[in-house]
């Protein structure tokens, strides 16, 4: 995974994360991208320094994981490395939008039916009317969602949120 700082064209900045050096083009060309603040679609990269692993930066780190997590890894067998940590947001605005983010999911996943892996066979069907008109959410390959939106397909990623893992 690769993180940027983003800004968009009114000059407000956050952070993406993207699953490699390609990814960021081939979304910003899909229109796929959008400023979380405004919904701005003009979305660049912004100068950003290097993240440069320190000993100071492992122990910062180190310190964010719970004694709990510890405890329960340790019960497990697993090594500090192995015990998963997600970090504090930085700030009160950050923690507010991941939670907006986080009931905007919610409402979207509750009023639509999850189909897996059959999401482009189902976007599909319901946009030349083969199957009945309804909100749906799966997983898709990029290739998958390029071609669905190459044929007029509105197709949009869900929000990712802390707790998926990416």
């Amino acid at each position: 995974m690769i993180r940027y700082a983003l800004t968009c064209k009114a000059g407000h900045g956050f952070e993406g994360w993207f699953r490699g050096l390609d990814d960021f083009d081939r979304q910003k060309a899909g229109g796929l991208l959008s400023c979380p603040v405004c919904g701005g679609s003009e979305v660049d990269k912004a100068l950003m320094a290097p993240a440069v692993s320190t000993s100071r930066r492992k122990e910062a780190r180190a310190e964010t994981v719970t004694p709990s997590a510890r405890q329960a890894a340790a019960a497990e067998g697993a090594g500090p490395a192995q015990v998963p940590a997600i970090a504090a947001p930085r700030s009160p605005e950050q923690a507010a939008l991941i939670e907006k983010l986080r009931a905007l999911r919610a409402e979207l996943t509750a009023n639509a039916e999850d189909v897996g892996t059959a999401f482009p066979e189902e976007a599909r069907k319901i946009h030349y009317g083969e199957a009945e008109a309804r909100g749906i959410y799966g997983a898709a390959s990029r290739e998958d969602v390029g071609e669905l939106l190459e044929e007029g397909i509105a197709v949009m990623p869900l929000p990712v949120l802390p707790e998926d893992r990416n």
